[in-house]
Formats: C-alpha cells, sequence, structure tokens
C-alpha cells in the first residue's frame, strides 16, 4: 500500500492538489502495478519560518 507524503512550503490550490495526487497515483499504477485504491497521498504545507535550508530560515531575505 503506497503512502506518498509531500511536504512543501507554501500552500497549493485544491486544483494543484488533486492533479499532482491523480499524476502520482497513476504512476505508482503504472510502473509499480498498485491499483488507485491502495495509493494515499498526503500534502504537508509548511510555513517558510519553519522551513530552514543552509541554517536559513525560508522566510528571511
Amino acid at each position: 500500500m503506497p503512502y506518498v507524503n509531500i511536504k512543501l512550503t507554501g500552500t497549493l490550490s485544491r486544483e494543484q492538489k488533486a492533479q499532482i495526487a491523480a499524476e502520482v497515483t497513476a504512476t505508482l499504477e503504472r510502473i509499480a502495478h498498485k491499483p488507485p485504491s491502495y495509493t494515499y497521498v498526503v500534502f504537508d504545507e509548511v510555513p517558510e519560518q519553519n522551513w530552514a535550508v543552509a541554517g536559513k530560515l525560508l522566510d528571511e531575505s
């Protein structure tokens, strides 16, 4: 049972999430032969002040 966790900064629209979920699910079905009903996709939208790269928070200029 595939579980896909997509973690990103900022937010996506409902339409963007639906399209990404559909494409990820289709890819797992096509390549890994997993039925769509087995695939879970979760989106974690993290505020930029809670994500750092190279020691700096993303909301820093």
